[in-house]
């Protein structure tokens, strides 16, 4: 009986926290959130330390790999309304990269977003 009676103060902590962040922080996870949504220009430019050079850039509306190994860098593009390009990056010890937001983003600070994609709440079967 006493893990119910708990349970609500708990849970009005946790959105009380939620609620009480930083309007910087609020606002730069939903932009980092419109980005992996592919709703954000970025150029991402990648650089040789000992060289001195850059190696590569990557433009668009793109993703960074949110789960990658380290030493390693995922990018995901879109570049149609169903066409997408993932690229494997390595990074050493040498190797940087660095992203750029190219364009402004509306961003508002008073609200969070909650993205629900409805072909991971109900899959698209594949029917042979």
């Amino acid at each position: 009986m006493k893990r119910r009676t708990l349970a609500a103060p708990i849970a009005l902590l946790a959105i009380g926290a939620a609620a009480c962040t930083q309007p910087a922080d609020r606002v730069s996870g939903n932009l980092s959130k419109a980005a992996d949504n592919f709703e954000i220009n970025r150029r991402i430019v990648f650089y040789n330390g000992i060289t001195d050079t850059y190696m590569l850039t990557v433009e668009g509306r793109c993703s960074l790999g949110n789960n990658d190994t380290t030493g390693q860098l995922t990018v995901t593009c879109k570049l149609g309304p169903d066409q997408y390009k993932k690229h494997f990056l390595g990074l050493s010890d040498n190797v940087t990269y660095f992203v750029e937001q190219t364009d402004p983003a509306d961003a508002d600070e008073y609200r969070y977003r909650v993205i629900f994609r409805p072909e991971s709440v109900l899959p698209d079967p594949e029917v042979n």
